[in-house]
C-alpha cells in the first residue's frame, strides 16, 4: 500500500510527528544541503523531543573526522555516491546515538564536482532495521537543488517510518 502524504502537512512535520509518536530520534549529516535538512526539522514545533543534532561536513576531512566516513569509501566511490551518503547516515546515527540518521551529498552546481554533473544528489536514511540510499537528478539552480533534496530526503525517512509501522501492525 502506497502512503500519500497530505499536501497541507510538510514532510518535516510528518517526520517529527511520527518520531514523536514512536519515541524515536533523528540526526543529520549534511554535505550538499549545508544544514537545510536540520533547519527544516527544527522549524516544526516539538522537534526538540526528536531531533538530536546535525553535522555539516562539507569537506572530505570533516566527513571522515566528524562523521566517521571511511576514507576508503570516499577513495573508491567518490564523495557524490550512494556509499558515501549511506556512510554519512550511518555515521551520524552512531555518533549522535539516534534511532535514525540522514545523509546528503551531491552537486548543487553550477559546475560539476568529482565527475558528477550539477543536480546529481545522493540521499540516504539509516534506521534501526532498514536503510535506503537513492540517486536523484534535479534540474534548476542551487536553491532548487537544495530545496528538492531536503523535501525528498524527508519523504524517504517518512516512507521508511510508515513502512516499518505497517510491518509492526501486521
Amino acid at each position: 500500500m502506497t502512503h500519500t502524504p497530505s499536501p497541507s502537512v510538510t514532510p518535516a512535520k510528518r517526520v517529527v510527528d511520527e518520531l514523536t509518536a514512536r519515541g524515536q530520534t533523528v540526526s543529520v549529516a549534511e554535505s550538499l544541503t549545508g544544514g537545510l535538512v536540520s533547519a527544516a526539522l527544527v522549524t516544526v514545533p516539538g522537534s526538540s523531543s526528536v531531533f538530536r543534532g546535525g553535522i555539516v561536513a562539507y569537506s572530505v576531512e570533516l566527513k571522515k573526522e566528524l562523521v566517521g566516513v571511511p576514507g576508503e569509501v570516499i577513495d573508491a566511490h567518490g564523495v557524490v555516491s550512494g556509499e558515501v551518503a549511506r556512510a554519512l547516515a550511518e555515521g551520524v546515527r552512531r555518533r549522535c546515538g539516534t534511532d535514525w540518521g540522514i545523509g546528503t551529498t551531491g552537486v548543487a552546481g553550477p559546475e560539476s564536482h568529482g565527475g558528477q554533473s550539477p543536480g546529481v544528489v545522493w540521499l540516504a536514511v539509516s534506521g534501526p532495521d532498514d536503510e535506503v540510499a537513492r540517486r536523484y537528478r534535479f534540474s534548476g539552480d542551487r536553491e532548487h537543488v537544495h530545496a528538492a533534496s531536503v523535501e525528498r530526503v524527508l519523504y524517504l525517512l517518512d516512507g521508511l517510518l510508515h513502512a516499518s509501522s505497517a510491518t509492526e501492525s501486521d
